[in-house]
């Protein structure tokens, strides 16, 4: 399992994620094509409050667990923004990191290469959203071991808490467990579903506890 973090954070980031319509309760269909009824999105953390309490949640979170690491690494596109933002927010506590991101094309002019920002070097912290199959993991991995640094943990905003996919058939691990047991990295999220769970589950608003029902009945059968 992923490393226990502090309940008071994890809920008001559920509450800032609901506020700010990055998750949403419905009836949503997955990557792994299950009929999920929730998506989060953090795309949708599009203007700069947005981002900026965003960075702010992954910083503390980053603070809190322990972790220790000399840059962040934000893979391309996503992680991008996420790295930068949090960068900005780490050095406003007084911890002030380099970061780094790649391209998703190499650029044949100029400096060249794949890789922007800061040297890749000593031990590298990647941010991501969230980790649905552990693609982007293994990739930012390679890239970062490329250039003869050390990944050393992933912090995502949500752990979905549910069974990866392999060639179509439910695995009895899910895609955090995979990257921590098989790719040997720590992964900090900043929440997870058992938090989405007690969130609702906590609500007086009858619109929002009536997910409830429904997000517990998913984990029932998706869930690890």
């Amino acid at each position: 399992m992923s490393s226990s973090h502090p309940a008071p954070l994890a809920h008001s980031f559920v509450q800032f994620a609901v506020d700010a319509g990055v998750l949403r309760f419905g009836e949503f269909k997955t990557k792994a094509g299950r009929m999920s009824p929730y998506f989060f999105n953090a795309g949708l953390f599009n203007d700069g409050a947005k981002l900026g309490r965003l960075a702010e949640f992954y910083a503390r979170r980053l603070v809190d667990s322990g972790i220790e690491f000399d840059m962040l690494f934000g893979p391309a596109y996503k992680g991008i923004t996420l790295a930068a933002a949090v960068a900005v927010e780490l050095a406003r506590l007084g911890r002030n990191v380099p970061f780094a991101y790649n391209r998703k094309e190499a650029k044949d002019h100029g400096e060249g290469g794949v890789l922007v920002g800061a040297p890749v070097q000593g031990r590298v912290l990647i941010i991501d959203d969230v980790i649905s199959a552990g693609t982007s993991v293994r990739e930012s991995i390679a890239m970062i071991e490329a250039a003869g640094a050390t990944p050393c943990a992933v912090a995502i905003a949500l752990d979905r808490q549910e069974k990866a996919t392999e060639n179509g058939t439910d695995a009895p691990y899910s895609a955090v467990q995979w990257v921590e047991q098989r790719l040997g990295l720590r992964v900090c999220a900043i929440a997870t579903l058992a938090d989405l769970l007690e969130y609702l589950e906590s609500q007086s608003d009858p619109q929002l506890g009536m997910h409830f029902a429904r997000v517990a009945a998913y984990r029932d059968r998706y869930g690890v």
